[in-house]
């Protein structure tokens, strides 16, 4: 088996397994096993791979990384490659429309609608402006979580949990803030969006470590962050 059929597949059981985590949140065999395979599949794959991946021509999908409707991250190595989280919202996506379809034309109504959100946005742009430095951060990451607290549903807080576990095995989170996140997503809902808009320093600084980010679509992350430039 090539690389790309072994991502292929590597995509699709991670796929598989937060489709029904989303039914079994909590369940710590099915983490278990969906990081193992999220080790093997890694962080990132090439604009290549992603795009045979999502049954696209190359062309298209760097049109689609032109207009800003997906991510590129620079990689320890240099390169500059598609994150597995953003591929794997697409690749999902793919099932809404005609398999008989290319990629291209059943991807076409998910960035239609993506642009649509991302337009939809309501912002304070003085805000933004206002702010600087550590102070223009802390506007734009409450800005965002203001655009995810209305659509927070259980499977966005399944993801954020699983988001956090793989943190804490990779030791990228300070773990008192991983416990703070641990307690506050275990909460019921209304709680939940409540505290991921609130006011004050502490807010401030514990959405700075986020499980919630990469919830929104790039063109309504680009929306937000380019808001004071």
């Amino acid at each position: 088996m090539g690389v790309v059929d072994r991502k292929q597949l590597l995509l699709e059981n991670v796929s598989r397994l937060r489709s029904v985590a989303r039914r079994l949140p909590g369940n710590e065999d099915l983490a278990a096993v969906r990081l193992a395979l999220e080790d093997e599949l890694g962080q990132t794959v090439s604009r290549r791979a992603a795009a045979r991946l999502l049954g696209v021509s190359h062309t298209a999908l760097q049109r689609w990384v032109d207009a800003g409707d997906l991510p590129l991250v620079r990689t320890s190595a240099g390169r500059t490659e598609v994150p597995v989280a953003a591929l794997l919202d697409l690749y999902e996506s793919l099932g809404t429309a005609g398999e008989d379809d290319p990629g291209r034309y059943r991807l076409a109504p998910t960035m239609t609608s993506r642009r649509r959100a991302a337009a939809r946005l309501r912002l304070d742009p003085s805000e933004l402006e206002a702010a600087g430095g550590h102070a223009r951060a802390s506007a734009r990451s409450l800005a965002y979580h203001r655009a995810v607290a209305p659509r927070l549903d259980r499977g966005m807080v399944a993801e954020a949990r699983h988001a956090l576990r793989r943190w804490r095995r990779q030791g990228r989170i300070d773990e008192r803030h991983a416990q703070r996140w641990a307690e506050l997503l275990s909460q019921p809902l209304p709680a939940i969006r409540r505290a991921i808009v609130a006011r004050g320093a502490d807010a401030d600084d514990l959405r700075q470590t986020s499980p919630l980010a990469g919830l929104l679509s790039e063109p309504e992350r680009r929306r937000i962050f380019s808001q004071g430039r």
